[in-house]
């Protein structure tokens, strides 16, 4: 069965809309010992959980070789789910200098493997992501992870990290379209 021009053009533009309402969207939650990650899908108003996961990295690595297997796993995660786009966490300052730069060098990482894979990334607050997904924005962690089970259905996150970075795709995807205005 051939299908003529009109029909491929009638095709073509109704998966174009299709896409624009279906969007993935890739959350990530950095950290040197164990970097989160979560997938998500917005169709219209619903949240669909795709997958979850974390990447740990042990202590006695060098740091170089750290960074680079959550780069690289990052990349294979956004190869294997697809997202149009992707979502992380401002940073915050703490006490600990030395702590500060390890968590700057890995989110440098992390930011690295959406723009390396043509990604747009969107940044939110931690106080954002805590109002977005719990309601107030000084939540607990186990809150927060108590309503990332809610607002995903079937969604069991492997651990804390990947919790947060399913918190922050919600987020995402509840003010992407404010953000693209």
């Amino acid at each position: 069965m051939r299908l003529s021009l009109i029909e491929c053009l009638l095709l073509a533009s109704i998966l174009a809309a299709w896409r624009e309402i279906m969007i993935r969207i890739l959350g990530l939650d950095p950290s040197l010992s164990s970097t989160g990650w979560g997938v998500i899908e917005m169709d219209n108003n619903r949240l669909r959980y795709i997958d979850d996961g974390f990447i740990p990295t042990e202590p006695q690595m060098p740091i170089e070789q750290r960074l680079n297997l959550i780069f690289r796993t990052l990349c294979g995660v956004i190869e294997m789910y697809k997202p149009q786009e992707a979502s992380i966490e401002k940073v915050f300052l703490n006490n600990n200098p030395v702590s500060t730069l390890k968590l700057s060098m890995a989110r440098g990482a992390v930011v690295l493997a959406p723009g390396y894979m043509d990604i747009p990334l969107f940044e939110y607050e931690p106080n954002k992501v805590k109002k977005a997904t719990v309601g107030v924005g000084k939540a607990a962690k186990e809150q927060v992870e108590t309503m990332v089970k809610i607002l995903l259905p079937g969604c069991k996150p492997k651990n804390n990290d990947s919790s947060d970075a399913l918190a922050i795709a919600i987020t995402h995807a509840h003010f992407r379209n404010v953000l693209k205005g």
